[in-house]
């Protein structure tokens, strides 16, 4: 790999509160030169358009690429990464922020390995405030597995926000564009196609929550596991016949949802462990507000537990 420079883009949908928070924690502190931001306007219709161009008289440096009508965010990344110069790619939600001085360790992590992708461990979920963080999700450290992948539904994949190669884009057929679970579905085709993903320990950024997010969008619309299933059956050979028979049968309604207690098998016949939700002791009420009175009993004792460790 010659050119070491970053790729950064972002998909743009109606984020005209969050966008330039987004941008800053690239252009401030994890920009260099040589690196470039490539943001694709995916056809909004609130006042994106006035921030992108504020943005670009701040950052120069910024390429906008305007969808006319909206594509999905399949296709915004898509087309982000087809006018990339370089090739390590790096996307950001535009609802996201990152750590300061976080991408050169992740880069150079990458790069040692000779790693497809490489991911922070954690990710920090804040609502207004990233001093207010109220959960976060531990990725398990290391090399991230296609079991690892289906033993739960907190996987790097499932946040979308990564480093990773042009070469594992193209080898993983670019984003799928057919659906709203596009982030999910391109870090599943690229465990599916052989791109080796590793996590970088104690390392994190910024995920916003509890807004109208295009995830949150998505699932409003459509039924996780029928979307999920969709994506996979291709690839479906890397699966254990029994775990097929169940995904594309009696379970169609609710395998993904019920992947933790029911983990979908590989036919290699590795066991994969997924990764952990846990609260932030600052803020136990707000995040305890989110969920069931009885998941509340079990999370609580899961805290105490780990605070109790470390």
């Amino acid at each position: 790999m010659i050119n070491h420079n970053i790729s950064f883009f972002i998909p743009a949908y109606n984020c005209e509160a969050t966008l330039a928070e987004s941008v800053d924690s690239i252009m401030k502190s994890n920009f260099e030169d040589g690196d470039e931001l490539i943001i694709v306007n995916d056809g909004s219709t609130d006042n994106t358009a006035k921030v992108l161009q504020i943005l670009k008289e701040k950052y120069p440096v910024i390429k906008i690429i305007d969808h006319i009508e909206n594509k999905g965010g399949g296709a915004a990344r898509n087309t982000a990464i087809k006018n990339a110069k370089n090739e390590i790619l790096f996307c950001l939600d535009s609802d996201n922020i990152l750590e300061n001085d976080s991408i050169y360790k992740l880069k150079r992590y990458l790069i040692e390995n000779n790693a497809d992708v490489a991911t922070f461990q954690y990710v920090h979920y804040f609502k207004e405030n990233i001093n207010e963080i109220i959960y976060k999700w531990q990725f398990k450290p290391m090399v991230i597995s296609l079991a690892d992948f289906f033993a739960g539904h907190i996987s790097p994949p499932s946040s979308g926000n990564y480093m990773f190669t042009k070469k594992s884009w193209e080898k993983a057929g670019g984003y799928p564009e057919f659906t709203w679970l596009d982030a999910w579905g391109f870090g599943f085709r690229q465990l599916a196609t052989g791109s080796k993903m590793l996590v970088l320990s104690n390392t994190y950024y910024y995920h916003r929550f509890g807004h109208e997010s295009y995830y949150i969008r998505g699932s409003k619309s459509s039924n996780i596991s029928l979307v999920a299933a969709e994506i996979i059956e291709p690839y479906k050979d890397l699966l254990s016949e029994k775990s097929c028979n169940y995904i594309f049968g009696k379970g169609k309604n609710k395998w993904l949802e019920e992947c933790k207690k029911k983990p979908v098998k590989v036919k290699s016949g590795e066991k994969g462990k997924t990764g952990k939700e846990i609260p932030d002791p600052n803020n136990i009420r707000s995040y305890f507000a989110r969920i069931p009175f009885i998941k509340r009993l079990y999370c609580l004792s899961k805290t105490i537990l780990f605070n109790t460790k470390h």
